[in-house]
């Protein structure tokens, strides 16, 4: 079927369709609606690239990330796509293996794929050296969960540093006072802030963070497995382990397991962004739930909001939410 097809079937001329599907002024809504419901009962579907030649647009808008979760890239997926639909936008997916080694190259990445626009998620969202090049392109763009350079581009936030306190005095609260933690990626804001929040927490309750007490980690399973293999294979083992992120979490809970550890008998572990996999965990983790999927959809929308020369919300700000679930209990025995 072509667009004469079209024409001929809802009484109109192929350039009168061709405004429709362009979305172009000065049609009516009943024309409109004729060509459209020709359209469908033809089963015809305009050429996106023709389209695109047309307006001078793609229609793209870009997904750039870095955090190697499974569960996390999929909730920002899932959001992006769904404030997508039934708009004339696609979405291309572009994870960024490190945004800190190819910072530079980001934008030209970008460009050569002929983005309308793009969301950017930690810890893109964050580097300054892209927001900059991103400006100096013209491409629209919006960020997930920033903390840094607020000003530089419409946001979706979360209070990292209030939520990492609030996850820590719950342990706290348990009766826990010999706690390890183990960071995420030094490249992602977020790892400071929720180490500062930590601190907080410990100063209000009269403890001292322990500086042997706090591994590096990566965001990833492994990485949380290794950090707590070492935490828990020394003789005065700590009671509880507060990891930045749900896949750490699950790395701890499984070297646990192979030190024949109980969790939470024996050691309380907590985790971060109440992903999937927290839930499905055994125990399920106790962790802290941002809502990635719903500042995902919120990004979009200013990106696209931005494309229509709409006005546009600079920041939106989430609340985190506590979720206490099996991971967690008092420790075996009170240290004083």
């Amino acid at each position: 079927m072509t667009i004469i097809d079209v024409a001929r079937h809802a009484g109109v001329s192929a350039k009168t369709v061709s405004r429709v599907f362009n979305d172009e002024p000065h049609v009516s809504a009943g024309v409109k609606q004729r060509v459209r419901e020709a359209a469908a009962a033809l089963d015809y579907h305009p050429n996106v690239m023709a389209q695109a030649l047309v307006r001078r647009r793609s229609h793209l808008i870009g997904l750039v990330y870095e955090n190697p979760s499974s569960s996390y890239g999929t909730e920002l997926q899932m959001g992006v796509l769904d404030r997508l639909r039934d708009e004339p936008y696609r979405l291309v997916v572009i994870p960024i293996a490190s945004v800190a080694e190819h910072a530079a190259e980001v934008v030209g990445l970008l460009r050569s794929a002929a983005l309308d626009g793009v969301v950017l998620a930690p810890p893109a969202s964050d580097n300054p050296r892209i927001l900059s090049d991103l400006q100096r392109a013209g491409i629209r763009c919006a960020r997930i969960a920033s903390t840094r350079l607020l000003d530089a581009a419409p946001s979706t936030t979360i209070d990292d540093l209030a939520a990492a306190r609030e996850i820590a005095a719950h342990v706290i609260e348990l009766g826990h006072r010999d706690i390890a933690i183990i960071k995420g990626d030094p490249t992602h804001a977020s790892t400071e802030a929720r180490l500062l929040g930590y601190g907080q927490a410990f100063h209000a309750a009269g403890l001292t963070m322990r500086l042997d007490r706090i591994e590096q980690g990566l965001f990833t399973r492994e990485s949380g497995r290794v950090a707590a293999a070492r935490l828990l294979e020394s003789a005065d083992r700590p009671s509880a382990i507060i990891a930045q992120n749900d896949e750490m979490a699950l790395g701890a809970l499984i070297a646990a397991r192979e030190l024949g550890l109980s969790v939470p008998e024996d050691l309380s572990i907590v985790g971060f962004d109440d992903t999937e996999l927290a839930q499905l965990a055994w125990p399920p983790l106790t962790t802290v739930r941002q809502p990635v999927f719903d500042m995902a959809v919120a990004a979009t929308d200013m990106v696209i909001a931005q494309l229509h020369r709409e006005q546009v919300t600079m920041q939106r700000a989430y609340k985190h939410v506590l979720i206490i679930r099996g991971s967690t209990a008092a420790p075996p025995r009170l240290d004083c």
